[in-house]
């Protein structure tokens, strides 16, 4: 069979539509993973890169922790980290959290001194205080690439959240694991299916809302 064959074949049988072990049940899981991941990566990287990012300090401090968390692998974090504190939710959480980090900090910190200092010196002028300047004058304009950030942060994060079956969790992560243990490969070509499916909604989702979010002449300037 080829690859086409077990995608039609995983699909196209009802029972994996339903139950604990069914489609909508795995990927209920794998967003939840992921969406809290996500979240937690963004309430580290956004605040640290936006104030670094405004007052143009630590940005060598910021490459620095960027490149020791790309460097760090994910799956040895995982199994350290099961190793640490046991099975459950923070062992996958961390080396998420982690992977997730890097790209939103640094995209951040980059939007925000990359910009023009021109209107930041004029609300400057005008007597504006800083944490105005922050979000109602750079923030606007850097809303593209921290999104951007965002979306990248966000496509690597459900691309290894398959991680957690490996624990004994959930997610879509069970079909490839539980598909190689069993040599039942319309299951693992059904489960990377899926998380390539999701990966690429992401990006649209993503997409949406930048469109959405920013301004019309934002996007034009850019």
């Amino acid at each position: 069979m080829n690859i086409l064959n077990f995608v039609h074949a995983f699909f196209g049988d009802s029972a994996h539509w339903h139950g604990y072990d069914g489609i909508p049940a795995r990927l209920g899981e794998h967003l939840q993973y992921c969406l809290e991941a996500l979240a937690l990566a963004a309430a580290i990287g956004l605040p640290v890169g936006l104030v670094t990012g405004h007052y143009g300090r630590g940005g060598n401090v910021l490459a620095l922790i960027a490149g020791a968390g790309r460097a760090l692998p994910t799956f040895g974090l995982l199994v350290l980290m099961t190793l640490l504190v046991g099975f459950g939710m923070a062992p996958v959480m961390v080396p998420l959290v982690v992977l997730a980090v890097p790209p939103i900090l640094v995209t951040t910190f980059e939007a925000i001194r990359s910009m023009d200092p021109s209107p930041v010196d004029a609300a400057r002028g005008m007597g504006m205080p800083e944490p105005r300047i922050l979000f109602q004058v750079e923030l606007p304009v850097a809303l593209p690439l921290i999104l951007g950030g965002l979306r990248s942060a966000a496509v690597q994060i459900v691309s290894t959240a398959t991680i957690a079956a490996y624990i004994g969790l959930g997610g879509l992560g069970r079909y490839i694991i539980d598909g190689l243990y069993q040599r039942d490969y319309e299951k693992v070509v059904g489960g990377a299916t899926l998380v390539a499916v999701l990966a690429l909604a992401t990006l649209t989702l993503f997409w949406a809302v930048a469109r959405a979010a920013v301004s019309p002449g934002v996007r034009r300037s850019g």
